[in-house]
């Protein structure tokens, strides 16, 4: 298994200023300067955070002149998701799965 791989993920999340990032973000591009405003921090500390965030692959960057513009990677939360299923799944029948829930789409384990 790759643990420390999902660990990253796992605690680039772990900050309540990232998971606000992460909630501005989900509005769609952001320039590094308007997280600056609504999060009220220093750049430094933006840019702290949005390099554990760009490292666990949950959020994408790229340069604008002097600013980098942010959005949340679409693969890299596929990819989380999937991580995080794989440690939550719970069986409420009492019997086990053999299959991927998520996949199988079972209701009885994965209720909408």
């Amino acid at each position: 298994m790759k643990f420390r791989d999902d660990v990253k993920k796992i605690k680039a999340l772990a900050d309540e200023n990232r998971l606000a990032i992460m909630l501005l973000l989900q509005g769609g591009e952001k320039c590094g300067c308007i997280l600056l405003e609504e999060l009220n921090i220093t750049q430094p500390t933006l840019s702290h955070h949005m390099r554990l965030l760009c490292d666990s692959g949950l959020v994408t960057g790229r340069k604008e002149g002097k600013w980098m513009r942010y959005s949340i990677s679409p693969e890299g939360a596929v990819a989380f998701r999937k991580m995080i299923e794989s440690y939550v799944r719970y069986d409420v029948s009492g019997t086990e799965c053999v299959t991927d829930c998520a996949a199988c789409g079972c209701s009885q384990h994965w209720p909408e």
